[in-house]
């Protein structure tokens, strides 16, 4: 139980330093370098399957009818879209910026909806999960419709028009986003016996998240290895991801407090669905903006960690002083 608490408090770091030892690993045995091909060609697929299973089985959980709308989702959709759409036009008014790529980290980080593991925080620091929910929701709903409409003008593909890049991005990111949550409310409908047994595998969807993230990580590892982007350019990435991880925090908390929900607010708005950021940086963008979703993630993580010593201190502290009294 030890060891697998321990695993549990280092999942972040264990799954980080597995993905970029595991490439480093993998690259180096000459055996193994007629599969680069095909091990490029698995990930791809099994990504997606991964972000899937993992929402799938958090939908799985949800019972719609707990479900209602706050006006800070409202306040936050309007901001998130918002930012997103306004640099996804600034970089379409200026094709050859010198600050596009940072940019393109940027929208990553700002369209990517919150983590599935959000209801877990916000639980432990005693906000409302059916809130969360309900806007992580609205959130996947928002980026499976903006994404495809705004990236083909953003980052087009010169071998192919705007309207068949559209499409195939909607291909890739509506299933991936909307039917997880489809298929966990027609099976909470038909099937309500298995969904219960899904929805009580939370556990199994933290395992799915660490191979996840190690796999992203073992791909933003090969981008690093393999750009010719310079070293600059990336350790700006590095700071776009800190910048809009701590605007987002301070915004959701500072929205949420107006309306009695500000770790709610907070969390829905701040801690994201790093693995999915960092799967569109490298599909849909230049591959190196990946970079900016693998350091979110070690951003909102320390952010998580700091909110939770300070609960506990917190808690901690009223227990003391009820015990004087």
């Amino acid at each position: 139980m030890k060891i697998i608490q321990f695993l549990k408090d280092w999942t972040l770091i264990i799954a980080i330093m597995a993905g970029i030892g595991g490439y480093f690993a993998y690259v180096s045995i000459p055996a193994l370098q007629s599969t680069h091909a095909l091990a490029g060609e698995a990930i791809a697929v099994v990504q997606p399957l991964l972000i899937f299973a993992m929402l799938f089985i958090t939908f799985c959980k949800i019972n719609p009818r707990e479900l209602r709308l706050c006006r800070w989702h409202l306040w936050l959709l309007l901001i998130q879209c918002g930012l997103f759409t306004a640099i996804g036009f600034m970089l379409i008014a200026m094709p050859h910026s010198g600050i596009r790529i940072v940019l393109e980290g940027a929208m990553i980080c700002l369209i990517c909806p919150t983590a599935t593991a959000g209801a877990v925080i916000t639980r432990k620091l005693g906000g409302n999960v059916n809130n969360i929910t309900t806007y992580t929701i609205l959130i996947n709903l928002a980026a499976a419709l903006l994404i495809p409409a705004l990236v083909p003008f953003v980052h087009p593909n010169p071998s192919m028009s705007v309207s068949t890049s559209s499409l195939l991005i909607l291909r890739k990111v509506f299933p991936l986003l909307l039917m997880p949550l489809a298929a966990a409310i027609a099976i909470r409908r038909l099937l309500p016996g298995l969904n219960r047994r899904i929805g009580s595998l939370q556990g199994l969807s933290f395992y799915l998240w660490a191979v996840a993230l190690a796999l992203a990580t073992a791909v933003t590892t090969r981008s690093i290895v393999h750009t010719d982007v310079d070293v600059s350019t990336q350790l700006w990435l590095v700071a776009i991801s800190l910048a809009c991880c701590a605007i987002q925090f301070w915004l959701g908390r500072k929205i949420g407090s107006r309306y009695d929900d500000m770790i709610t607010a907070g969390q829905s708005f701040g801690q994201k669905n790093t693995v999915l950021a960092i799967w569109m940086g490298y599909t849909f963008f230049t591959p190196i903006t990946a970079i900016a979703g693998g350091f979110y993630s070690i951003w909102h993580n320390l952010v998580n960690s700091y909110q939770l010593y300070e609960h506990k201190k917190l808690e901690a502290q009223k227990s003391e002083a009820r015990t004087r009294l």
